[in-house]
């Protein structure tokens, strides 16, 4: 899958995945005693502090469309979060919606106070949402991020994640054209699977939108 036709197509995104019904990557520690939980109503004031939310109300909204989230807490301070979907998610600005077969989960808006940046929390929270979703039954795990979140890939590969496609958006065009371009080495398997996440279609490459 390349983009011979545009070479000028702007790199939107990076789609990875994690396989839950094969062995699971090297757990990764944090660099300071933390506590990982599931969010609960108790915890839904903090969290949508910490959000930058003004009031309570779109996280509730999350909770009422099945999310779930994991939080991470250091002395009891709400300190990191990341959220999980099971059937459909809207990405970000694109217009774009991750579509997910039974047994998959989407993790998606997870971010970590500043102060606390750089003690591997991040990819020590998905190791634990990868062994929670595990549990749970789930069998794989998609997270993307955009393009130039380098902290955010670095976090993603250490806790084992492998990058599938990358989402690229197609120059000069009177409508909006996306396109996946697979990463190298990606098994054609995991490739259909992404293009059915993110394009509805698992022979299809590209999408336009209205």
């Amino acid at each position: 899958m390349t983009l011979s036709s545009d070479p000028d197509a702007q790199l939107m995104g990076l789609f990875w995945t994690l396989k839950l019904d094969e062995p699971l990557p090297a757990a990764v520690e944090p660099g300071i005693a933390v506590i990982f939980a599931q969010a609960g109503p108790e915890d839904v004031a903090e969290l949508a502090a910490a959000m930058g939310f003004d009031d309570t109300l779109p996280v509730l909204q999350r909770f009422e469309r099945g999310c779930h989230c994991y939080l991470v807490r250091v002395n009891g301070q709400l300190v990191s979060y990341g959220w999980v979907t099971f059937d459909e998610e809207r990405i970000g600005s694109l217009g774009l919606r991750v579509r997910l077969q039974p047994g998959e989960a989407y993790i998606w808006d997870c971010a970590t106070l500043a102060v606390y940046r750089g003690q591997r929390l991040y990819p020590a929270l998905l190791t634990h949402m990868q062994h929670a979703l595990r549990a749970a039954g789930f069998r794989r795990i998609w997270i993307g991020m955009d393009a130039d979140n380098l902290p955010s890939q670095a976090g993603v590969a250490r806790a084992g994640f492998q990058q599938i496609v990358a989402l690229l958006q197609a120059s000069n065009t009177p409508t909006r054209t996306f396109f996946i371009r697979a990463y190298p080495g990606a098994s054609q398997q995991d490739v259909q699977a992404a293009q059915y996440a993110l394009l509805g279609d698992r022979e299809a490459n590209s999408i336009t939108l209205p």
